[in-house]
């Protein structure tokens, strides 16, 4: 009777962990050193994400909301337009939730030269 117990509630945290949708790919790519700012960021995921917040920080300065309004259900594919700053160093964070309703965070840098 222990090992069903068991066999059950593994399933159910394996299941669960398969619902959030983990970041697939960025552009710029994460820790990407490049020659010029870009004018938006892409964010690819596994599965279905909503976006709640997506903020920017550039090398010293506060950090800024990015955009989101084109974006009101879930979506796979994200591409946010920026305000460039120059060089320096970029941080773009994001949280949103999966499909499963858990709250999902993460971040992804890049470098301008």
């Amino acid at each position: 009777m222990k090992n069903i117990l068991l066999a059950g509630t593994m399933a159910l945290f394996a299941t669960g962990a398969l619902a959030h949708s983990a970041m697939d790919e960025t552009t710029p790519a994460h820790e990407a050193v490049l020659t010029e700012a870009p004018a938006e960021v892409v964010m690819n995921f596994l599965h279905d994400i909503r976006l709640t917040r997506v903020s920017m920080t550039h090398a010293d300065h506060a950090s800024v909301d990015l955009d989101l309004s084109a974006y009101k259900g879930m979506e796979i594919d994200f591409t946010v337009p920026m305000q460039p700053m120059g060089s320096g160093a970029y941080v773009i964070d994001w949280r949103g939730l999966g499909a499963d309703g858990h709250a999902m965070t993460g971040s992804f840098s890049f470098v301008v030269e």
